[in-house]
């Protein structure tokens, strides 16, 4: 392992505290209920998406004193924000009333045609199609959409926090693998499939139909678990809006799918981006209130991981590179818990002289831990974003959330490795 600078050593104290801060944010929630003289310093604490935004600036100020101006601008201006960027375009687009009511009345259609009870097959719909729909609308998109989705259905309801955090889990775990059957969709994959020469057929064969049958078995799982509670769903009414019109629709949908081709040129995307806003302006009667606050809190979030994750090499690549192709496999789905699964790959991808199966299970690995923690995969922060106002004091605990996950995960496991 190579000498560590004095920032790398600063920067990986600094990640830890992100960490600690990221399970306490329902402490600091609880505080600005009990303390309300400081109630808007407590809420911004426990903003989960604040955590890395806040400690990336410390790391910053930090940089700018010791190191000077040149150098930390640098070390910035090295910095790929176009993930970030990406994920605060798709989550406004996708979650707009037009794609929300074109992809629920495309989920109430599967459902009847399901032997199942409507609120079972809604809820197994949500919890497997549309995270499998995540490997050709990107995982960000399918995130926001299942999301927003349980939460004017399921979430809405009075139903138990341990439905709420297992349904949390699930999707996290599924979103994660669920974008495996291309190479373009999934952050992890993404990072490594064009280096590695990974093409559709191979994603599909390696890991697509492995993924597949995991998101399956997670969503018939939760379903039979809590069938009971999950009849509250049948119960749900109508939407009262008004359906938008169809030309609408897919003015929308032109929009999603322009903005998913172009996902790596920031340039282009966020071009589209405005020109959608100015769409969304002119015809604001067929428009809800777009998310642009969750939106932007999940790109600052994703943005200080970037900031913070860029000084983690040091120690992070010659841990991955002690392990062979079994240990990199469960050494990268711990991993991944604590850093983002997408920067685990792309320290593997700097790498020359990999053994296939090395790669494969690095990657397998990444995306199997991708729903244990709100950091470890991109759209995770999105669905917390959406989802937390659903639970006690407005938070999402970590704790719950990870126990919530570790069924699905092994789950995940047992499929990338005995399949």
């Amino acid at each position: 392992m190579p000498t560590p600078t004095t920032i790398q050593i600063f920067a990986a104290a600094l990640f830890a505290l992100a960490l600690v801060h990221t399970f306490s944010t329902k402490f600091f929630e609880r505080l600005a209920h009990t303390q309300p003289r400081h109630a808007g310093l407590w809420h911004l604490l426990g903003e989960v998406e604040v955590v890395f935004g806040f400690w990336a600036m410390v790391l910053m100020v930090c940089m700018f004193a010791l190191l000077g101006k040149p150098q930390a601008t640098a070390y910035l201006d090295s910095r790929n924000f176009t993930e970030p960027l990406f994920v605060f375009a798709i989550m406004v687009v996708a979650g707009t009333r037009p794609i929300i009511q074109a992809s629920g009345a495309a989920v109430q259609t599967l459902a009847r045609f399901m032997p199942l009870p409507r609120g079972m097959a809604l809820y197994f719909l949500l919890l497997a199609f549309v995270p499998l729909l995540g490997s050709f609308i990107t995982e960000p998109a399918a995130m926001t959409l299942a999301a927003l989705m349980l939460r004017d259905t399921l979430f809405s309801r009075a139903v138990s926090a341990r439905l709420k955090y297992a349904t949390l889990g699930v999707l996290f775990v599924n979103i994660s693998i669920g974008g495996t059957l291309t190479p373009f969709a999934a952050p992890p994959v993404l990072m490594v499939a064009g280096k590695w020469n990974w093409d559709l057929v191979f994603m599909v064969s390696t890991f697509g139909w492995k993924a597949a049958i995991a998101v399956l078995v997670n969503a018939a799982g939760a379903m039979l678990l809590f069938r009971k509670e999950l009849a509250r769903l049948a119960a749900q009414p109508e939407a009262t809006e008004a359906a938008v019109p169809l030309a609408v629709v897919a003015v929308h949908l032109l929009f999603l799918v322009g903005v998913v081709v172009f996902a790596h040129h920031p340039a282009v995307f966020l071009g589209l981006f405005l020109f959608f806003l100015g769409f969304a302006t002119a015809y604001q009667r067929h428009q809800s209130p777009l998310i642009l606050r969750e939106a932007l809190l999940v790109a600052f979030f994703l943005g200080g991981l970037v900031v913070l994750g860029g000084q983690q090499q040091w120690w992070l690549q010659p841990l991955l590179m002690q392990m062979d192709a079994n240990a990199v496999f469960f050494g990268a789905t711990a991993l991944t818990a604590i850093t983002d699964n997408a920067a685990l790959t792309y320290l593997g991808s700097l790498v020359e002289g990999l053994s296939d199966d090395f790669k494969v299970a690095l990657v397998a690995g990444a995306v199997t831990g991708g729903g244990l923690t709100v950091i470890a995969n991109a759209p995770n922060p999105a669905g917390v974003a959406i989802l937390r106002g659903q639970f006690e004091d407005g938070a999402i605990s970590p704790l719950g959330l990870l126990i919530g996950a570790l069924p699905p995960t092994l789950v995940a496991m047992l499929a990338f490795r005995l399949l």
